[in-house]
This record gives C-alpha cells, sequence and structure tokens, in this order.
C-alpha cells in the first residue's frame, strides 16, 4: 500500500511539473500564443501572383520567385515574358497583379488603367545597361556612334552593308536581329537611336531575348541590341560594342558606367508596376512585394543587373507597406 501511495504521489508530482512547465506563467503563455499563430498565418500563406511583362526584368522576377518558393510553397508566382506592351494590356485589363516593364507606363497606356479603374504604383528595381552585340568574329567594329547606330538600324529602302557604315569594313550584307515592337527593350531603343522611324524592315524580331543571342551567334555578320544581363550570360559568344557617348567617349555596358550614367544614352532604369487593389486583397501579392524590393538589389547583381541605391529600396519599401 505504501508503495502505491508513493508512486501515485510521484505521478501527480511529475504531472503537476509538466503542466507548469507547458504553461509557464501567463506572459510566457501569451507569447507562445502568438508565436504559434505567426507560424499559422505563414502556412496559410497561398494562391498566385499574376506577373508579366518585359524580358529584360523577367531575369530578376524569375530570381524573385524562386527565392520566394523557398519560404512560401503554397504561392505560384510564374512569370510570363510577352513583351513589357503586352505586359501592359494584360495589367489593365486586370489580368495580372505584377507588370515587369523595361520603360516607363506610356501616357495611353496609363490612360486605359484609368479607365478600367486600376490604380497602381511604379517601382524601379534596378539599372539596365542596353547592350549592342556582334558575332565574336567580327574584328573590325571597335566602337559605333548614335549616328551609326541610326544608319544601320532605321530602314532606307537598300540593302544594309557594313561598307555603308564604314567603306574600310565589309561589303558584305548586316543581319539584324531586334526585340519585337511589344518590347520595352525596342521602344527605349526606338526612342534614343530610332527617333522613331521605322526599324530596317530585313531585321528579324522576336519577343524572345534568347532568339537575339543565338541569332548572332551563329552569323558573323550578324548585330542585335538587349539587355545587359543577356549579353553577360553569353558574353563568351558574343562581343559586345562599345558606343560613343554624349561626352564624346567610347564606353561599354559595365556596373559602375551603367550605375553612374556614363555609358549614355543607352542606360536605363527597370520597373514593376503594382495594381493596388491586389496589394490590399492579396495577401500573397502584398508578401511578394515587400519580398522583391528587399531581395531586388542583390538578385539584380546575382543575374547580370546593376542595383539601385539602397535607400531607393527603403524607400520604396516604406510606400509599399503604405499600401496594405
Amino acid at each position: 500500500m505504501k508503495s502505491f501511495k508513493f508512486l501515485a504521489m510521484t505521478i501527480m508530482i511529475s504531472s503537476l511539473l509538466a503542466f507548469a512547465a507547458a504553461c509557464g506563467n501567463g506572459e510566457s503563455t501569451e507569447g507562445n500564443g502568438s508565436e504559434d499563430k505567426t507560424s499559422e498565418e505563414a502556412a496559410q500563406l497561398e494562391g498566385e501572383v499574376g506577373i508579366d511583362g518585359s524580358s529584360t526584368v523577367a531575369p530578376i522576377g524569375e530570381a524573385v520567385s524562386e527565392e520566394f518558393a523557398m519560404e512560401n510553397q503554397d504561392v505560384k508566382a510564374p512569370i510570363g515574358v510577352s513583351g513589357t506592351g503586352g505586359g501592359f494590356e494584360k495589367f489593365v485589363a486586370g489580368e495580372t497583379d505584377i507588370s515587369q516593364a523595361s520603360r516607363p507606363i506610356k501616357d495611353e497606356e496609363a490612360q486605359a488603367a484609368k479607365d478600367a479603374g486600376i490604380e497602381y504604383t511604379e517601382l524601379q528595381v534596378a539599372f539596365d545597361g542596353l547592350s549592342v552585340v556582334v558575332n565574336k568574329e567580327n574584328d573590325f567594329i571597335k566602337e559605333l556612334t548614335v549616328e551609326d547606330l541610326k544608319k544601320i538600324w532605321v530602314e532606307d529602302g537598300k540593302e544594309k552593308k557594313w561598307s555603308d557604315i564604314n567603306p574600310d569594313w565589309p561589303n558584305e550584307p548586316i543581319k539584324l536581329f531586334s526585340p519585337g515592337t511589344d518590347s520595352g527593350t525596342y521602344d527605349y531603343f526606338d526612342e534614343v537611336i530610332l527617333d522613331e522611324e521605322p526599324v530596317a524592315k530585313a531585321a528579324t524580331l522576336s519577343e524572345d531575348d534568347n532568339v537575339l543571342v543565338k541569332g548572332v551567334q551563329g552569323d558573323k555578320n550578324a548585330m542585335a541590341f538587349f539587355g545587359y544581363a543577356y549579353y553577360l550570360e553569353n558574353k563568351d559568344t558574343l562581343k559586345v560594342v562599345p558606343i560613343v557617348n554624349e561626352e564624346g567617349k567610347a564606353v561599354e555596358p559595365t556596373n559602375e558606367s551603367v550605375e553612374s550614367g556614363e555609358y549614355n544614352p543607352l542606360s536605363r532604369p527597370l520597373y514593376i508596376y503594382v495594381n493596388n487593389a491586389s496589394m490590399k486583397e492579396k495577401p500573397q501579392v502584398a508578401e511578394y512585394v515587400k519580398f522583391y524590393m528587399e531581395n531586388a538589389g542583390a538578385l539584380a547583381e546575382e543575374v547580370g543587373y546593376v542595383s539601385l541605391p539602397e535607400e531607393k529600396y527603403k524607400e520604396q519599401l516604406e510606400t509599399i507597406e503604405g499600401l496594405k
């Protein structure tokens, strides 16, 4: 009997100690509940983030989505690449939450968004140096001026030959590869080089930058232009052409020359446009955009672009916090 009573007492004391350890004082219990709630909320983050737009900005978006998925496995954020213009069409139609763009939104696109009742916020994510490239075997081009680029790319009713640009260059046709007209890269090139003149009819146009890369890789007389990241990714098989800037200096696109503005007129900011209603109504979108701004600088550098000053990202983080 004594052994039984001792055993019963031991069990009772052990149970009381276990209960006390599990509950702790009132303050600790409340803290544990809060932590459990936070963990539960994180686990409940799910759904899709609709993203489309610029193929130039796409590598940054893909890196962001990949990293975000590691922490939020139930959120899907695939990156569409219908071009800046095509992305804005979907955005103003309410089909996407985020539109990636390699140029600012145009007045007519902004008006279309207004007409559709879509309010948005513009956020810069990185800098890009639009790169002019030729085949690796091209050993005669050392640099090009803006006027040279106009002669090469603007339609003039004639077949384009290297010797037309410089009589010391080969008397052979130039094979041109250009982003499609829905691309923000094309729009930017049109603004600063083509001056809104029609592009050469013989040029092969594609919204897929990889098509342009392969076109130049496969023809010794080829030339193309696209985002800096695509050049860096293929620099072993392409040759980038230094461009004479507004100060008369031939400059290659590099992180330093793009960020400083020395690589002009072909350096530019890259953007995402966020639907304000999506930020308020879709927790997964709000968290994704916050994650984007927190990591854009590092991921932009990782995929070959140039990050903004840290203060700019912090400023934009404050902006998006006000949208929730």
